[in-house]
Order: structure tokens, then C-alpha cells, then sequence
């Protein structure tokens, strides 16, 4: 599910460049029986299967034989964990080691904690059938904010919700398309103007748009 996309775009950049190095560890290879089996019911009862801790830590202790493990942080991809967005893509982005558990499923087994420190962490208010498409969509945010993977860093820093605003509308060749045309004020050449006007652009599309952002924006000093 991830070879693909982690060769492609910016993570294949990044990765030929040799400024971010991701790798995939599965599961089941870290379990016993030959089904290799990764997960079984809940105790308690009720729908759903449930990640096995055993092939888990097993994982995690196979990886931190290799690195040190005071210096990476551990994610598990879940919806009950802390909203994943531009603040935290760009404070993962200064760490040295990112761990992604994968979840699935029901969930994991809560005695995962007991061994590791773990951030749960989801991309938002709904639920996917796999932690891989919510794993990807956070590398790719994270890699793309590390020094020298893009070639104009103000692209990144200029992004949506860097500062709480989203992004302003953009316009390129022709200037006039059926009619269509290219607001004036930017192919005027006045930087101070075109600046003024993206702002206000940003501020009414947020305060349209995402009434939450622009409330934080509101707020700061």
C-alpha cells in the first residue's frame, strides 16, 4: 500500500536525495505461528479484531536495537488520538526519528503503552480501514517542511494553515481566458498592494470557510 507512493513526488525527492529515509517494517514478520497471525477478538466481547501486542513490541524492540530510542518518538495512527495539523507536521518535522504505528482494525492492545511511549494521533473526524492512508498523508506532510527537500522553502511556510489563515486564490498564463482575467492588482508590479490584497483574500476566505482558524488568527496579539 506504501511502496508506491513513497516513490513518487516529493517523498521520492527527499529520498533520492538522501534527506529523509523511510522504512517499512511488517507486522507479521515478527510473529510465531505460521499463519503469522497480527491480531485475534477482544476480550470482553464485541465486533472487531484487535492488534496483538506481542508482534508489536517485538517490532519496536527490532527497530530500537538499531537506533536509539530516546531520540524517536512513537505515532499510532487512531481516530481517538490528538488532531494531526500544520503545528504538529512542522514540530515532527525537528525530530531526528519518527516511529508510525500503523492501526487497524477495532484497535490495538492497550498494553502497548505499558512498554512504549506513544503519541496517538489522528487526521481527523472519520474512520479509515487502514492506519497506512493516515500514515502517508503525515510523512508526506512532514517530509515536505525538511530543509532542502523543496526547492523554494517559502512555498512550504507560505502553505495554509502556517499562521491559521488558508491560502489565497492563485492565477497563471493566459490573463484572459474566455473572458476570465487575472486580477489586476496582480500584474501590477506594486509588491505592497499585492501583499495587502492577499491578505485580505486570506482573511475572508478563512473567516468564510473555517470560522475556527480565523478565530484563533483573531486572537493572537
Amino acid at each position: 500500500m506504501l511502496q508506491g507512493a513513497l516513490n513518487e513526488s516529493i517523498l521520492r525527492i527527499a529520498r533520492q536525495k538522501g534527506l529523509a529515509e523511510i522504512r517499512l517494517h511488517n507486522l507479521r514478520d515478527y510473529t510465531e505461528d505460521r499463519h503469522k497471525t497480527i491480531d485475534d477478538y477482544p476480550y470482553g466481547g464485541g465486533p472487531g479484531m484487535v492488534l496483538m501486542v506481542k508482534p508489536i513490541v517485538k517490532a519496536l524492540r527490532a527497530v530500537f536495537s538499531q537506533t536509539d530510542e530516546t531520540k524517536a518518538q512513537i505515532i499510532l495512527t487512531t481516530p481517538r488520538g490528538r488532531l494531526f495539523d500544520q503545528h504538529t507536521a512542522t514540530r515532527l518535522s525537528l525530530r531526528e526519528h519518527l516511529v508510525i504505528l500503523c492501526g487497524h482494525y477495532k484497535g490495538i492492545d492497550e498494553r502497548i503503552h505499558d512498554f512504549f511511549t506513544i503519541d496517538e494521533v489522528s487526521i481527523g473526524d472519520y474512520v479509515l480501514s487502514a492506519g497506512e492512508v493516515a500514515a502517508l498523508a503525515m510523512v508526506d506532510a512532514v517530509v515536505r517542511l525538511l530543509p532542502g527537500v523543496l526547492k523554494d522553502i517559502d512555498s512550504a511556510w507560505t502553505d495554509s494553515f502556517n499562521d491559521d489563515l488558508l491560502d489565497v486564490p492563485y492565477y497563471t498564463r493566459p490573463e484572459d481566458f474566455e473572458g476570465r482575467k487575472v486580477p489586476q492588482v496582480l500584474l501590477s508590479g506594486n509588491h505592497k498592494k499585492i501583499a495587502e490584497w492577499r491578505l485580505q483574500k486570506r482573511e475572508k476566505i478563512t473567516g468564510e470557510r473555517r470560522p475556527d482558524l480565523y478565530k484563533n488568527y483573531k486572537s493572537k496579539p
